[in-house]
């Protein structure tokens, strides 16, 4: 009998930011597993680019030629957008920003750059009507000061701030001031229904919280959280939810957020690792990687290899700056 085929979902685009420098060399890797690892892929890939601006002190757009027509070839398009609330001062904004610039009307999802497609991405059952992103997250802010406000008193003046139900929101599971209990997610994916409307919201909530943050916010570091903190506002006023049936998938079978080469040959699965080696090797792509070092060191010379033996995969340092210390002090650490 023949396999059936694997149902796909309607037709979705995908979106990273690329820009001069590593954004733009991780962007190839995206496109590539993208492609290798997704042939079902029906949608756009749309690779968002940060326009020279009075937020920028140089030009951030992807200067190599090479770089630009290694993306088109992988199937990608460059998407110019512009910054004018964040730029340089808050990179992290340009996913914010970048939403503007997207398809209105169609639905999307949003990848960190440092991240890898390895399976087929358009059998995930997404439900684009209930927003949702990555829950491969820890409890990184607010971070709770002594004396100072709690998580229920934080959480909920950002809520009252924008007139949202807050109980709503939370987990009835965790218990009270654990900051599992509050709804609260990783910036590296997110997904929705319009991205313009999606943006548009985003856009405010961030730039409320950061020139006009409620009172209990003031012993609280905006930066780099911001995102992270706007992100779940924005995902709950859309009707989102903490529950989605990709949750697993992303951030697990289908796609991994590796953020920095040694910490993916670090931690990261076996699999992982060869979907990162397979996609690297063909000789077109290999040319225009090894301009950047990390990549060319890392994959290219074997110094990721050096790094996945200092660690046992299966006992791991239960910190991340355990991890990071550990290969630094063996002098093999590169961004």
């Amino acid at each position: 009998m023949p396999r059936k085929a694997a149902k796909t979902t309607a037709p979705f685009n995908i979106a990273i930011v690329g820009q001069r420098g590593r954004l733009s060399f991780e962007a190839i890797l995206f496109a590539a597993s993208l492609r290798a690892k997704s042939p079902g892929f029906q949608g756009h890939l749309l690779v968002a680019e940060p326009q020279p601006g009075p937020n920028w002190e140089g030009d951030p757009r992807i200067a190599q030629e090479d770089v630009r027509q290694t993306l088109t070839d992988l199937g990608a398009e460059i998407v110019p957008f512009e910054t004018p609330h964040f730029g340089a001062h808050y990179p992290y904004g340009n996913k914010i920003e970048m939403l503007a610039a997207l398809p209105k009307g169609e639905p999307f999802v949003f990848f960190d750059t440092d991240t890898l497609i390895l399976d087929e991405i358009s059998t995930l059952p997404f439900d684009f009507n209930t927003p949702s992103a990555s829950m491969r997250r820890t409890g990184t802010w607010p971070e709770i000061e002594l004396y100072g406000p709690g998580y229920t008193e934080i959480w909920s003046s950002l809520y009252d701030k924008f007139g949202l139900d807050f109980a709503s929101s939370i987990d009835p599971n965790e218990p009270d001031e654990y900051w599992g209990r509050y709804l609260y997610f990783n910036a590296g994916y997110f997904f929705g229904a319009c991205p313009q409307k999606f943006g548009k919201l985003f856009t405010e909530y961030a730039l409320a919280i950061r020139d006009d943050p409620p009172r209990a916010l003031v012993c609280q570091s905006l930066d780099p959280w911001l995102d992270q903190v706007a992100l779940p506002l924005v995902i709950h006023a859309l009707g989102g939810s903490r529950k989605s049936a990709v949750h697993g998938m992303l951030d697990g079978t289908h796609s991994c957020h590796y953020r920095m080469f040694p910490l993916l040959y670090a931690r990261e699965s076996e699999a992982v690792i060869a979907t990162l080696e397979e996609i690297a090797a063909p000789n077109k792509i290999k040319k225009v990687l090894k301009s950047y070092d990390p990549i060319k060191r890392m994959v290219y010379q074997g110094r990721g290899d050096k790094v996945r033996a200092l660690f046992d995969q299966n006992d791991m340092p239960r910190k991340e700056q355990a991890i990071r210390n550990r290969i630094k002090s063996n002098g093999f650490w590169m961004r």
